[in-house]
């Protein structure tokens, strides 16, 4: 008689990492970001009496802030669980040395791994879309080295950059670079059943069923206001060295109860 094996039990997680990871644009009516780590979170406390959380992410931060202003701080809280995603950023900046960028990386793993039970890296998502086209061979080489580093260190892969619901532009913000509520919560399931827990969505990966493209005219619409509204003000950010994560504070800074949170 086969029976079902026994779910992990998880007392602590910290995520580390940039917007994604922060939650946008999961915005709840207060103003803040929830996003699939906060969702984690919240199934993981329901299992475990005592579950601790931190979210040490920030939006906007680069691989090399990561590893200066979060990997450390990330290890020594020594939890049970570590999440760490980084790197994409740097693949979307006009210029990345995707040398420094694997290197910078590795450091991070090899520093998180030993200070966990259980370290989590991601494959990340992408859209469709003509503009992720121009960055994909650096995303591409970035999950590669995730892929090594995982093998190297035993960390789990989440891949989402895999699944072919992720990459439905109706599961991405206005920004088109962040995702939906639906987005956030299907990127939860899959770290949730990557980590051992029993299915709540098996279908997280399926594809929204089809529905008929918006026209020519909304179209052009929507490209005009993304234009205006985030293409824009992202080109000058990069122009003047700047970040919308500049004088921001980590999400959520201590490991602490998960009730004393939510």
């Amino acid at each position: 008689m086969q029976t079902n094996p026994t779910p992990p039990t998880h007392t602590s997680l910290v995520a580390v990492g940039d917007s994604f990871t922060e939650g946008m644009s999961d915005l709840l009516p207060d103003g803040s970001y929830r996003g699939w780590a906060d969702l984690l979170a919240t199934r993981i406390a329901a299992r475990t009496s005592g579950f601790r959380y931190a979210n040490l992410a920030v939006r906007g931060k680069l691989i090399r802030q990561i590893v200066d202003e979060q990997v450390e701080v990330a290890a020594a809280m020594r939890p049970d669980v570590i999440t760490l995603v980084g790197g994409l950023n740097d693949t979307l900046r006009p210029k990345c040395d995707m040398v420094r960028v694997r290197d910078l990386l590795t450091e991070a793993v090899e520093r998180l791994a030993p200070s966990c039970e259980q370290l989590v890296l991601m494959r990340s998502p992408g859209r469709q879309g003509p503009v992720l086209e121009r960055f994909r061979p650096r995303m591409e080489e970035l999950f590669a080295c995730v892929d090594e580093l995982a093998g190297k260190h035993g960390a789990l892969v989440v891949d989402l950059y895999g699944a072919p619901s992720l990459s439905d532009p109706r599961l991405w913000d206005v920004d088109r670079l962040h995702l939906t509520a639906e987005g956030h919560r299907r990127v939860a399931e899959a770290v949730w059943q990557t980590l051992g827990y029993p299915p709540e969505d098996p279908d997280w990966r399926v594809p929204m069923p089809a529905t008929l493209p918006p026209g020519w005219m909304t179209r052009r619409v929507a490209d005009a206001r993304f234009a205006r509204q985030h293409l824009l003000p992202w080109i000058g950010r990069r122009l003047t060295g700047r970040s919308s994560g500049d004088g921001r504070p980590a999400k959520r800074p201590e490991l602490l109860p998960y009730e004393d949170l939510a």
